[in-house]
């Protein structure tokens, strides 16, 4: 049986093969505090999902831009004091800086040192174009940075 977390986010309606990834993209194996997980949870939305509850962790505008890139449309539940002040969709913003790699080799950000940045041109579609060499790439074939 899971405890109801005091202070934290819940982060809810993780497509179930992706659970491990986003416990893995957001570090939270390294937390103290407590970090609750499961898989393969039914859903009427998803079918199957995936579910981490994070004692006394609030996820700052960056990590929620990277979760955007892995797993978007998930749901971060706020808690405070045991009830869920706030409820949030995960959506990808319209410009990802610093965030994935471009998969161009030549483009310049694989060859100086500089953030990456790129435009979301398709979000239904997860399309992404780089701003320097204008390739477009699809969002589940990127690389994290």
């Amino acid at each position: 049986m899971v405890t109801a977390i005091e202070n934290g986010t819940v982060i809810d309606h993780i497509p179930a093969e992706k659970t491990y990834e986003v416990l893995q993209l957001l570090n939270l194996q390294e937390l103290t505090t407590p970090v609750t997980v499961g898989c393969n949870l039914k859903s009427k939305k998803i079918g199957r999902k995936g579910i981490i509850k994070v004692a006394d962790k609030f996820f700052t505008d960056e990590e929620i831009s990277r979760l955007s890139v892995l797993a978007p449309n998930v749901v971060l539940n706020v808690i405070r004091n045991y009830e869920v002040v706030e409820k949030k969709t995960v959506i990808t913003p319209d410009l990802l800086q610093g965030i994935v790699k471009c998969n161009n080799p030549k483009c310049i950000t694989n060859n100086e040192p500089m953030d990456t940045l790129f435009h979301v041109v398709d979000k239904e579609h997860g399309v992404l174009k780089c701003h320097y060499c204008e390739k477009e790439q699809d969002i589940n074939k990127v690389q994290l940075v």
